[in-house]
């Protein structure tokens, strides 16, 4: 029970990597607020949590809305009295060069990747900041340290999230507040699956050219971020700040024969 007694607030926990970060803070200990604009699945992965018997609470909200995102953490205040873990976790994908990016889906990646890191992180804080305490865990990616073809808008808004991370850690560290960031590889998801389908003629074969990317030889699973975020969010990480964790399968600093 790494995470017993904490309260959890993950966004875009109804499906992939944000669901399964949710059953897994959960089965460690932590009542898990989970926020998401998908009320089907949101309320799936409550209730899921609950099931099993743990403690979890639905808030329908938009992470690039302040009004959504005050009331939400208004919510899970009310309900949980604090929050001691922030897991920013919702994201959407950017596929094409940029010369190819349409200026509205490009401020669209900008605005649910970065806007939707800042403003739960902004709403939060104050109240780590009165405990003394908290953690917060920003979803980047493998992506902002490496080169990678038709992602520019996605590359664009995880390396400005890994960034941020550091600079959050200078200003936070003096209240008790630890920030690091999730490097993730291609991990199995909904969110890689879409990917596959915008980007190649033969999914596939897409999916296989990403797994030979690899060092593994395959991708990664959502359940595989879900436990280095549960090592984040947990005391065995108390001397991570600012950190990059990669959860790539190799992909940075390997390379195939």
């Amino acid at each position: 029970m790494r995470l017993q007694g904490k309260i959890a607030l993950i966004t875009g926990a109804g499906s992939g990597i944000g669901r399964s970060s949710a059953l897994r803070f959960a089965e460690e200990g932590a009542s898990v607020i989970i926020a998401d604009l998908d009320e089907v699945k949101g309320e799936e992965t409550a209730a899921d949590i609950r099931q099993a018997g743990g403690s979890a609470l639905f808030i329908k909200a938009n992470v690039t809305d302040p009004e959504s995102v005050q009331a939400l953490v208004a919510a899970a205040i009310a309900e949980y009295g604090r929050i001691d873990v922030l897991f920013n976790n919702a994201g959407i994908s950017g596929v094409g060069a940029l010369h190819e990016v349409e200026p509205e889906v490009w401020d669209r990646v900008i605005n649910v990747n970065i806007r939707g890191t800042f403003l739960p992180s902004k709403y939060v804080l104050p109240h780590m900041m009165e405990q003394s305490s908290g953690v917060i865990i920003n979803m980047s990616s493998c992506i902002a340290e490496i080169g990678l073809a038709q992602r520019a808008s996605y590359a664009a808004t995880k390396g400005a999230v890994l960034a941020l991370t550091k600079s959050m850690q200078v200003d936070y560290a003096p209240y008790g507040i630890r920030v690091n960031a999730l490097l993730p590889g291609t991990i199995l998801t909904p969110f890689v699956e879409n990917y596959l389908k915008q980007s190649y003629a033969d999914p596939e074969e897409g999916l296989a050219g990403i797994k030979r990317r690899q060092l593994s030889g395959d991708l990664g699973r959502p359940e595989d971020v879900a436990q280095a975020a549960v090592f984040l969010a947990s005391d065995e990480s108390k001397f991570m700040m600012g950190s990059p964790l990669y959860i790539d399968g190799g992909v940075v600093f390997g390379k195939n024969a």
